[in-house]
């Protein structure tokens, strides 16, 4: 089982707290094949961030379970050749950029976090997971 908890943050005010818009939830069985999506396009993702967020694409990242139950994300490429936002992953007391269009493997039974930063405004998705073992 693979469950994902996303917030969406914006510092609207300048003072560098934050403020969060919203919490969402979904979980997909460990099955080779399922899918969970995070972008703005509500017909194709479970975790959907405000519409005009432009920073993220319709379908930003797709987490996909493989034929040996193992988990991997993709940050999927959109209608730009440089992408509006950053993407960073943070797991095992460690964090690393994600590279525009790459695939990145889950760890097996862990958690962490993937934050997705607007490059031109203080307003990040963070999408926190923990796969079950």
């Amino acid at each position: 089982m693979l469950e994902l908890t996303m917030a969406t943050v914006a510092d609207d005010q300048g003072a560098g707290a934050g403020a969060t818009a919203g919490m969402q939830m979904a979980e997909a069985p460990s099955s080779p094949g399922a899918v969970l999506r995070v972008g703005r396009d509500r017909a194709q993702c479970r975790l959907v961030t405000p519409d005009d967020w432009l920073f993220v694409s319709r379908v930003h990242l797709e987490f996909v379970c493989g034929p040996s139950g193992a988990w991997t994300v993709h940050w999927l490429r959109g209608s730009h050749a440089e992408p509006s936002s950053r993407v960073r992953l943070l797991t095992g007391g460690t964090a690393h950029d994600l590279d525009y269009g790459s695939v990145t493997p889950l760890p097996h039974g862990g958690s962490g976090e993937l934050i997705v930063e607007d490059r031109s405004a203080p307003r990040t998705v963070n999408v926190g997971f923990y796969h079950e073992p």
